[in-house]
């Protein structure tokens, strides 16, 4: 079972990629691998960022712990390769994949060194490991909720979120790789409100695995919070979200 499970229903409805965008990220991906590459999409999710790989005939394959995640993903592409398996514990044999995919998987991420030693492991001499993530504004709604809500959240006696294991993963890998390259694979215009947040964080991984009369409480206190700061749950704010990749290149060895 995964945490992901309770969130996989509402999981596109509320954090799919706008279309345009996931095709430039799988674009921006093909143009730093090989012709032809065969990819691993570890932590793949309801394939949000997998279905143009998937619709344009790519060598993909899909992995990811939720089983509710993955039948999204299959509910999205009956011809989608998807596998269920523990990213510490990949199904794989010693360099199979010329490029490994780890899109927005570090949050609560505990055990990111087996991770890490699992995604090296089965990348080809040459290969690429490309760190993927969406970037919103700091001062944004969303980042400004998401803070709120943590200390709701923790004056209600919840331990903090893990915390986020992309930068010592990062860290690790610039001393590893060949070359590390940041790049912007896409940026559009997003519609942010706090109604819009909190609709999308109820279904959220974390929040749904709270008692019920805890996620109302803390719904509830968000709420006024976003009225006195927003002036309306329905204030509705045009923000540019960026999607990142930090590449990582390999030697040949």
């Amino acid at each position: 079972m995964s945490n992901f499970d309770a969130a996989a229903a509402a999981f596109d409805r509320h954090r799919a990629l706008p279309e345009d965008a996931a095709r430039a990220v799988r674009t921006a991906v093909l143009h730093a691998l090989p012709p032809r590459p065969r990819l691993l999409d570890l932590g793949a999710g309801s394939g949000r960022i997998g279905w143009p790989f998937i619709t344009a005939g790519d060598d993909y394959i899909g992995l990811d712990l939720s089983r509710g995640m993955l039948q999204a993903f299959r509910a999205r592409s009956t011809t989608a390769r998807l596998v269920q398996a523990d990213g510490c514990a990949l199904p794989f044999a010693n360099e199979t994949f010329d490029g490994v995919l780890l899109v927005q998987i570090f949050g609560g991420l505990s055990q990111w060194q087996a991770l890490l030693g699992e995604a090296l492991r089965v990348l080809r001499p040459g290969g690429a490991l490309i760190i993927g993530r969406t970037r919103t504004p700091d001062d944004g709604v969303d980042a400004s909720m998401k803070r709120q809500l943590s200390v709701i959240l923790g004056e209600h006696g919840e331990p903090a979120e893990s915390r986020n294991s992309r930068e010592p993963t990062q860290r690790q890998l610039r001393d590893l790789a060949a070359t590390d390259v940041e790049i912007e694979a896409a940026h559009w215009q997003a519609d942010r409100s706090p109604r819009g947040f909190i609709d999308r964080h109820a279904s959220g991984a974390r929040f749904a695995t709270l008692p019920p009369t805890r996620r109302c409480d803390a719904l509830r206190q968000l709420s006024v919070w976003a009225t006195g700061r927003f002036g309306s749950l329905d204030a509705h704010v045009t923000e540019i979200h960026r999607f990142t990749l930090r590449i990582f290149k390999f030697a040949e060895r």
